[in-house]
């Protein structure tokens, strides 16, 4: 079974910056309220044709634009893993920078500016802590929303139950 024409507009336009939020109220313009919206996205990704679809048009993107996940995420390491000693020496009160074939080429990735300052060359990275954050987030390292999962064995059981034991009480 196909997408429904509002799925396909929602799955485009979540294609776009991978918003779920946006999407849905691009294709369900009458939705304006931004956690209904954001709840019925996620939904919506949840979906498998929907699901699906997006799966199969980022692997046509990735094929069209020669651009695979670990070629950025080879990128993000460039600069999350980048020390400023690679690029300066310190000798005695005196700070070097390096030549630029005293660089290897892995780490010129890294920078995101040279000029000339008031105080001599500086040299500007790329955001580090940017950078190791999108690697975590890619690796599922971090967790922004809580997942519970589990089953209720027994109609007794209740929300407040499961409630105390996620606090860590005898439930």
């Amino acid at each position: 079974m196909a997408l429904t024409a509002k799925q396909k507009i929602f799955a485009d336009e979540y294609l776009i910056d991978l918003n779920a939020t946006r999407a849905y109220k691009v294709a369900y313009p009458k939705v304006k309220n931004d956690e209904t919206a954001s709840a019925a996205g996620a939904r919506l990704l949840r979906n498998v044709k929907v699901e699906d679809y997006i799966q199969k048009r980022m692997k046509d993107r990735e094929k069209r634009t020669e651009i695979t996940q670990d070629m950025v995420l080879k990128e993000l390491a460039k600069i999350g893993f980048a020390n400023v000693t690679d690029y300066v020496t310190i000798e005695g009160p005196y700070v070097k920078v390096k030549q630029t074939e005293d660089i290897p080429s892995e780490k010129i990735g890294a920078i995101a500016g040279i000029k000339e300052g008031a105080n001599g060359i500086e040299i500007k990275l790329n955001d580090k802590g940017k950078a190791l954050e999108l690697i975590g987030r890619h690796l599922g390292m971090f967790k922004d929303k809580l997942e519970v999962s589990g089953t209720l064995e027994t109609e007794k059981t209740k929300l407040d139950d499961l409630i105390n034991q996620m606090r860590g009480g005898d439930g």
